[in-house]
């Protein structure tokens, strides 16, 4: 069961949804340097929490994170939110947090006639792969994939390409 207490909604297992703070972004960063997730800088997470908080979900478990999503509207897709990084805490893995982010940031954008979710994954994430096709099935809509960027635009050889999951249109 949940709720909504000024603007955060509250979990019956204590965990908390909210807009994050600049304070979260040194939390994200950390909880994403011990993963298998692409690291950014610091600078990033701060940021995302400083000027896309709107679009951003942070998840807590006793005011410790626990989770989180990065997105954005991009300015030439205002229909479209599009999920930058998903988090989640060794510690609440295999709990379904990922898909209950995902569902919060849906939540939060259906006023902004937002109608289609985005993401980029690679090929060998089929943990992405499978929240993603999961999110499409529980909203009752499509999941379609393309490719995005190719692995040669990446420097080095320790990047895949990149495929675009556009989920929608999402009816709220």
């Amino acid at each position: 069961m949940e709720t909504k207490q000024n603007g955060t909604t509250v979990t019956m297992d204590a965990l908390t949804f909210e807009k994050p703070q600049v304070e979260d972004g040194r939390d994200m960063w950390e909880l994403v340097k011990n993963s298998t997730l692409d690291l950014n800088s610091s600078y990033k997470y701060i940021m995302m929490c400083e000027f896309f908080a709107e679009t951003c979900v942070v998840a807590k478990d006793k005011g410790e994170l626990a989770g989180f999503v990065t997105a954005f509207i991009p300015p030439k897709k205002q229909d479209t939110v599009f999920v930058w990084q998903v988090g989640v805490d060794p510690s609440q893995r295999g709990k379904g947090l990922a898909s209950r982010l995902i569902n919060e940031l849906l939540e939060r954008v259906a006023d902004k006639d937002v109608k289609y979710l985005e993401a980029t994954v690679t090929p060998s994430n089929e943990a992405s792969q499978a929240l993603f096709n999961k999110t499409a099935r529980n909203h009752g809509t499509n999941c379609e994939v393309s490719e995005c960027f190719a692995e040669e635009l990446f420097p080095g050889d320790e990047h895949e390409a990149e495929l675009t999951f556009r989920i929608g249109p999402i009816h709220q």
